[in-house]
């Protein structure tokens, strides 16, 4: 069965509720992952998310999927999940793992750039400076009290360029899934599909791998819990968004994730978050903010 017509102002609407619940993902991601581990963790995640979908989107119906959506956009979903889950999950520390969250947050700047490249979105000079600023706001961030400084900034990244290297990846491997999806899905949603091969892929990673243990308790199964609701209803509101909504406005909208999303981190985590990650935050966002501007005067992005 197709799936039902709804408009594109309504499906933009839904897709901006993904974005708040997107903003408690990094704190519960790490949550669950400090009892069940890295994979385990998000391995819980995922299969809980995928039965919520399941219930509240129904299953996939494969056979009336566009081929090269259903390949991928499979692909890609499965890369980034895995990317933004194990980057949050395999961080050092609290703080880094806010970090690592914050550099996949550029993500937003990417999908803008992404629609200008492949579909036909305009945009006029401020997508310079917006990019510019998105970069030297994860800079600020990543070099913490001391400012713009390649040195420290460096430092930061050798004392784990797994995690953020797995934030950066992801951050393009989302604004490829949101571009692509939108070009060839044709009113299709696969998102339960999408989620559940992400789970599947987490506990073949878990049994090959191995090397965890899990431990829980009450405070675990709650932010389990917490965490498998905003993904599950997150990734669904937001499917609808982009397939049948203005992916234009839904990510220029997604600039207020980061600062959202750094908030409900540290209040759950118990982080203490300096002034000057508060800078490169606000840049993360302003500089998202010029590129959604520097769109708005140009023609709504082709296949949405």
């Amino acid at each position: 069965m197709p799936s039902p017509q709804i408009s594109p102002r309504n499906a933009t609407l839904v897709g901006l509720i993904a974005i708040v619940l997107w903003s408690s993902v990094v704190g519960l991601i790490r949550s669950v992952s400090n009892g069940l581990g890295a994979t385990g963790g998000a391995a819980m995640i995922y299969t809980l998310g995928a039965g919520l979908l399941a219930l509240t989107a129904g299953p996939t119906p494969i056979r009336t999927i566009p081929r090269a959506y259903l390949g991928w956009g499979s692909l890609l979903f499965v890369a980034y999940e895995l990317c933004l889950s194990l980057s949050i999950g395999y961080a050092n520390t609290a703080q880094q793992a806010i970090e690592v969250g914050m550099v996949n947050y550029l993500w937003p700047t990417f999908t803008l750039l992404s629609a200008i490249a492949f579909n036909g979105q305009r945009a006029n000079a401020l997508i310079v400076p917006g990019v510019l600023i998105a970069l030297a706001g994860i800079c600020q961030v990543l070099a913490g009290d001391q400012g713009l400084d390649l040195a420290g900034m460096l430092d930061n990244l050798r004392s784990n360029p797994l995690s953020y290297g797995l934030a950066f990846l992801g951050a393009l491997l989302w604004a490829a899934y949101c571009t692509v999806t939108a070009r060839m899905a044709r009113g299709q949603n696969a998102i339960t599909l999408f989620v559940t091969l992400t789970a599947l892929t987490l506990w073949a990673k878990y049994a090959l791998v191995g090397g965890e243990s899990m431990h829980w308790s009450a405070a675990t199964a709650l932010h389990l819990a917490f965490a498998a609701v905003a993904m599950g209803l997150g990734y669904g509101a937001w499917n609808v968004g982009i397939l049948h909504g203005n992916v234009t406005v839904l990510a220029g909208a997604s600039y207020f994730t980061p600062v959202f999303s750094a908030a409900l981190a540290a209040a759950l985590l118990r982080v203490p978050l300096t002034p000057a990650f508060w800078l490169g935050t606000a840049m993360v966002c302003g500089g998202a903010v010029l590129c959604w501007l520097a769109t708005r005067s140009g023609t709504r992005l082709k296949g949405v």
